[in-house]
């Protein structure tokens, strides 16, 4: 038996899948008027930048961007000719490799990163009250954590077990993050 969303419900929910195609969309454009570097650019940065020393294996940064193995190669060659990341082979596997922020890279993730915590601010944040701001990280760590635990876990378990992407054992991995 299908559960149908009820009348707020679906008012709800196309409201949010509304506000998030526009919010992003707006969030790229401005991006690329305001810095040199793209949307996805800035989450490959961002993903480096939190990382101790500025490296991440390419299998884990795909899988915590979301990004396919395809959309993944080809948008670090295209970072990798602009010099924003570099690749390394991962010598302890050989299999493996890692993408490394560079100079250029921090820089340009440093130019761009201000403006975008102002734009964020400006369309998100300046609307909020206090409470609303408290009440949309209850939600999307809520949403969060139910997308990542549990049933929905084991779903991404089983798609990540039949991805052809680089596996490496925890145990036979590459210890040189």
């Amino acid at each position: 038996m299908t559960r149908w969303l009820e009348p707020e419900q679906q008012r709800a929910w196309r409201a949010y899948v509304r506000m998030q195609g526009e919010l992003n969309a707006h969030l790229s454009r401005q991006m690329s008027a305001d810095s040199e570097i793209s949307m996805a650019d800035f989450a490959v940065l961002v993903q480096l930048t939190d990382t101790p020393d500025e490296r991440v294996r390419v299998l884990e940064l795909a899988r915590s961007l979301h990004w396919e193995k395809s959309r993944i190669s080809h948008h670090l060659a295209r970072m990798e000719k602009r010099g924003l990341v570099r690749r390394e082979i991962c010598r302890s596997d050989g299999r493996g490799s890692f993408v490394v922020l560079t100079e250029l890279g921090r820089s340009a993730i440093e130019e761009a990163a201000p403006a975008h915590a102002e734009t964020v601010r400006a369309l998100v944040f300046d609307q909020l009250s206090d409470d609303e701001v408290d009440a949309l990280r209850e939600i999307s760590e809520k949403v969060f954590t139910r997308l990542t635990t549990g049933e929905c876990a084991s779903v991404i378990a089983r798609c990540d077990a039949d991805d052809p992407m680089e596996v490496v054992s925890e145990e036979g991995g590459c210890t040189e993050a």
